[in-house]
């Protein structure tokens, strides 16, 4: 029997059954446990500042902190002695990011919509940007990477880490030498939902930023939502998620060791293959079989496949490319023979592989695209982490004297209509007569 919730001897679920909701409700949304825990965190270090963060590190990283902030010399320290293999893998991966981002960044804007009137859009960088950093059960110097190096490439004037303490009172080498590499400003040995209110509230030690990027557990993604009334977030992200679109030219192995590699992230991974083809299907389903039990983390593995994995079959492309819109994965990888056409197609994805030799694991570390990404079919509305979110836009308009005359009876028209008679004043007083009306 499949070890996959979703197995080939069925299609795509029909909508509204258990099938269709187990398969697209990814939502990881917080117990009223972790909502309440997280609101008691925040509201402690809104009060207490630096004093609730090191109380906070005592009672759940069981670390007594002489300082929060860590020393750049323990960054230095940390990238000399970091296996010299790590080390150039981590600063490949920073100047592909850095060449990427630099290429797409926003250009200042301008266009005339009537003769005399210009308006303009200015993207300026944020003055300072918070990136949460990892470190607990799971550490991944990659997405510190992605979250700073995009930042440094915008222009933000300063960029600031937080990670959870190891037991020596800093967090993992790992990350200080990725801070290092992406040239972080600062970093702060704090961690979880307490970092979160410190970057978004401020305290005497951690200065408030405009903007919290980078993923967490299930109590740093709580309070990233709860601080968004009082600083901007990326989007909320979950567990990584894996949508494979294929037809019968596809390589089974290799589709099956992507859909196993996804699943060893998190049990609560979504990974998912939508064929043309039943006989590939199968071949893929078997493949899966093999391969698990030779995994490290096979249980994670096989936790995912049973609460989340599925081997569908559809009659053609163009329901694979339906089931994908309504899916909107976080990773689609496009195993087909016209596999460019088909890619061009897809629609709510929050990073699209075209090719088998596109595996998902280069997205990951090192293509230089950000795999920051949005999850839980949040796709259909969020981009994944890019330089433009590290940037705010100015709007300026500019009207000349002939410009104002000619929009002046439209606009106090448009106000009148308003019950705004100031405003229709405003712009009468241009008119070419001179008059104004009240």
């Amino acid at each position: 029997m499949s070890a996959l919730k979703f197995a080939v001897r069925g299609g795509v679920p029909a909508a509204g059954t258990t099938e269709w909701r187990a398969l697209f409700d990814r939502s990881t949304s917080s117990s009223d446990s972790v909502r309440n825990r997280t609101a008691a965190i925040i509201t402690r270090v809104r009060r207490e500042g630096d004093t609730a963060l090191r109380a906070l590190a005592l009672e759940l990283d069981g670390v007594t902190l002489d300082s929060l902030e860590v020393p750049r010399r323990a960054w230095r320290r940390a990238l000399d002695s970091l296996d010299p293999s790590l080390r150039r893998a981590l600063e490949r991966a920073a100047e592909n990011i850095r060449a990427a981002h630099a290429a797409f960044r926003p250009r200042p804007q301008s266009f005339a919509t009537v003769d005399g009137v210009v308006i303009t859009r200015r993207p300026d960088p944020l003055n300072r940007v918070g990136v949460y950093a990892p470190g607990g059960r799971a550490t991944y110097p990659s997405s510190l990477l992605m979250g700073v190096v995009p930042a440094k490439v915008a222009g933000v004037r300063e960029v600031i880490v937080c990670s959870p303490p190891s037991r020596d009172g800093t967090p993992a080498a790992v990350l200080l030498a990725a801070a290092e590499i992406a040239a972080a400003d600062r970093m702060f040995a704090v961690g979880g939902a307490g970092a979160v209110a410190a970057m978004a509230w401020g305290t005497a030690t951690i200065a408030r930023v405009d903007r919290i990027v980078g993923p967490g557990n299930a109590y740093v993604a709580e309070a990233k939502l709860q601080a968004a009334g009082a600083v901007a977030i990326d989007a909320p992200a979950g567990p990584s998620e894996l949508l494979v679109i294929a037809d019968d030219s596809a390589d089974p192995a290799v589709i099956a060791m992507e859909m196993v590699a996804q699943a060893e992230h998190d049990p609560l991974a979504a990974v998912v293959l939508v064929s043309t083809s039943r006989a590939l299907a199968q071949r893929v389903e078997r493949s899966i079989e093999g391969l698990v039990p030779e995994q490290p983390r096979a249980a994670i593995i096989r936790e995912a496949f049973a609460a989340r994995g599925g081997i569908l079959t559809v009659a053609s492309l163009d329901r694979a490319l339906t089931f994908a819109a309504e899916y909107a994965a976080e990773h689609v990888l496009v195993c087909c023979r016209a596999g460019g056409a088909v890619a061009a197609r897809v629609r709510n994805a929050g990073t699209i592989f075209t090719g088998a030799a596109a595996s998902v694991a280069f997205g990951d570390y090192m293509t230089g695209a950000n795999h920051v990404l949005p999850t839980g079919g949040l796709a259909r509305g969020y981009s994944g982490l890019s330089t433009e979110d590290f940037y705010r836009w100015t709007t300026a308009q500019r009207v000349t004297r002939a410009a104002a005359r000619s929009l002046a009876s439209d606009v106090g028209t448009f106000a009148d209509a308003e019950g705004l008679p100031a405003h229709a004043a405003a712009a009468r007083q241009w008119k070419p007569d001179g008059r104004w009306k009240m």
